[in-house]
């Protein structure tokens, strides 16, 4: 992959950093890899002091772990951690669609639909990224519909190990029919005001993640702590 250097309106260590969160959250970085920071600078055509600041960045945020004497390597994936983030997600996201079904804008649901359709496509094309990002999208629909775009945001502050677990997920097995269906019928809950069913389907939604943590580390086990 080769970079130019960055436009003078942006910051160069965002840049590198912003590129860097993104490789490593779309597992083009896998857990362990090593980085350089003299190898980073050369393929971004920057000095290595915006890396260096973009590591400890991205270390603070769980990414990537520098070790004394040893080097610099993407995260291993936490799995204690993966199930604070997706407990913190259960509690907020069940109480968020529960409101969903009391009031809910149209112009939110008819978003919610045209999430949908593209969800399809992704299904069809096996397009991993595209439906990680479209689910993402499908879920902060429903917070903003509910005035609680600044939930959504907290929450992507502890999500960085559970998003690198589900997209490895979407990665390692193309059969996301069971996902798309309960969006689908998360949004129909909606529209019907049905919060019991929404409840119901929110839970069932996030708890896939706890059976999918054994097989994932089965399957990937250089990957986990």
């Amino acid at each position: 992959m080769v970079f130019v250097k960055p436009p003078q309106s942006a910051s160069t260590r965002e840049v590198v950093y912003s590129a860097l969160r993104e490789q490593i959250l779309q597992l083009e970085l896998p857990p362990g890899t090593g980085l350089s920071e003299k190898e980073i600078s050369l393929q971004f055509n920057v000095s290595r002091t915006p890396v260096r600041e973009s590591f400890v960045q991205l270390a603070q945020e769980g990414l990537l772990e520098i070790l004394p004497q040893r080097g610099t390597y993407v995260s291993l994936i936490d799995t204690s951690l993966v199930e604070e983030a997706r407990f913190m997600r259960e509690q907020l996201e069940r109480a968020v669609i529960k409101q969903a079904c009391d009031r809910f804008p149209q112009e939110q649901l008819i978003k919610l639909q045209g999430n949908l359709a593209l969800q399809k496509l992704s299904v069809e094309n096996q397009d991993y990224k595209k439906m990680f990002e479209l689910d993402e999208e499908f879920h902060r629909t429903i917070f903003e519909g509910c005035g609680k775009s600044y939930t959504w945001g907290v929450i992507q502050h502890v999500n960085v190990h559970l998003n690198r677990s589900r997209m490895l997920r979407l990665a390692a097995d193309h059969n996301w029919n069971h996902i798309y269906a309960q969006h689908e019928q998360m949004a129909t809950a909606i529209e019907a005001h049905n919060s019991s069913e929404a409840d119901r389907l929110m839970q069932n939604h996030l708890n896939l993640t706890v059976t999918d943590q054994s097989l994932l580390k089965e399957k990937f086990p250089a990957y986990f702590k």
